[in-house]
């Protein structure tokens, strides 16, 4: 049921803490656990960890002004919503803008590193159906979705902590100091594998995109992104532990990584479980895509930012199913037309764009007072910093 004092909503708030976390974890744990790690590689070399934990510190920067925001507005639209209201009209339309690119790009990454990992002669045709699926299920309610989503990131998780364990027992510890991985060229090489790195820790917003179906939103969208984001990082840092040392001991690194690294190291068994686990991971990632591109683009149009077309709620399910619906078909498109690496990179650029936004709209929440507020202002202006830092070394690099 909702709260009594939960703020009014054209949407149903049917989610609780636990469905939030999953909605966060599932959305990171997918497209860039499984995909990210070749072109990371390429740029960021032995250097790979701390191309990690540059991407995880930037995302935990833009979680505490994404949360704050959030739990002060909590409405469907996100960023774009904040920007509106915090700054201007063209702030919040710009975050709307950059976020439907960016998240739609990366719903057409999840696509393709399902084709990837299932079917690499045909990755395009794999990724129209997995579209397709996701919609479907989107279109029944968030809470189905997020239920499937559960599932789905509950085996991804159990198999990501089986593959690291039977990877540290069975890799050579000595190729740490093998010549075989070089370090990064320079240091935008490997800020830009910081870049592409982040897009895989970007989900934790699609809990503030839903904030008009959360329940008691101030006190549960930022504990469930502190949760989520907190379990995704601790299981990025030890997958690229085991990318590392699989590259330093000779391994070819491939854009299905972790396929890769299974049948080295378990046989087409181990490689089989990945490639569902991946599935599963990037099917989790599109639902939870899908959703938040369709509510941005809902919340833009109910606003007149966008044809009010999108503003449509269907009335039985109380989802914005022509919004989704409208992201599904622009996902489509980026999978006809794009490659996974270059999905990655756009992602990564509009994402972080849209971070800047946020940013700038925290810094205008008003200050508490003592040591704590002096800490909540600065985070602002650290974390736009690092958004801009990001993006213009992915544009250098190229």
């Amino acid at each position: 049921m909702t709260a009594a004092t939960d703020p009014p909503s054209r949407l149903a708030r049917s989610l609780g803490l636990g469905g939030a976390v999953t909605i966060g974890v599932s959305a990171m744990i997918g497209t860039g656990v499984f995909a990210v790690w070749q072109p990371a590689l390429d740029r960021a070399g032995s250097w790979l960890i701390v191309a990690v934990l540059i991407a995880a510190s930037v995302a935990a920067l833009n979680a505490t002004s994404t949360a704050r925001l959030a739990a002060r507005h909590p409405e469907a639209g996100g960023v774009y919503a904040y920007g509106r209201i915090r700054v201007n009209r063209f702030a919040g339309v710009l975050a709307g803008a950059v976020f439907l690119i960016g998240k739609t790009a990366s719903a057409s990454a999840a696509a393709l590193t399902i084709g990837l990992y299932v079917w690499p002669e045909q990755s395009r045709l794999v990724g129209f159906v997995a579209i397709a699926a996701v919609l479907a299920l989107n279109l029944r309610g968030v809470v189905r979705s997020t239920r499937v989503a559960g599932v789905m990131v509950g085996v991804v998780v159990l198999v990501l902590v089986a593959l690291a364990i039977m990877a540290i027992l069975r890799l050579s510890t000595g190729g740490l100091s093998d010549d075989a991985v070089q370090g990064p060229s320079s240091a935008t090489s490997l800020l830009a594998a910081s870049a592409l790195i982040f897009v895989a820790f970007a989900g934790y917003a699609r809990i503030t995109v839903l904030g008009e179906e959360v329940r008691d939103p101030m006190r549960v969208i930022p504990l469930a992104v502190a949760i989520s984001f907190a379990i995704v990082a601790s299981l990025y840092v030890v997958i690229a532990l085991v990318v590392w040392v699989a590259a330093s001991d000779g391994y070819a690194i491939g854009p299905a990584a972790l396929s890769d690294i299974a049948a080295a190291i378990g046989g087409d068994g181990l490689a089989g479980v990945v490639v569902v686990a991946a599935v599963l991971a990037a099917g989790a990632v599109l639902l939870s895509l899908i959703a938040g591109v369709g509510r941005t683009l809902f919340a833009m149009a109910d606003r007149g930012d966008a044809p009010r077309y999108f503003a449509a709620v269907s009335p039985k399910r109380r989802v914005p199913h022509r919004a989704e619906i409208a992201a599904a078909v622009g996902a489509g498109v980026l999978v006809a037309v794009g490659g996974l690496t270059l999905a990655l990179a756009v992602s990564a650029a509009m994402i972080l764009t849209y971070y800047a936004v946020a940013h700038i709209s925290a810094l205008r929440i008003e200050r508490p007072t003592g040591l704590g507020g002096w800490l909540l202002a600065g985070t602002p202006l650290v974390g736009l910093a690092g958004c801009v830092l990001l993006v213009v070394s992915l544009a250098v690099s190229g």
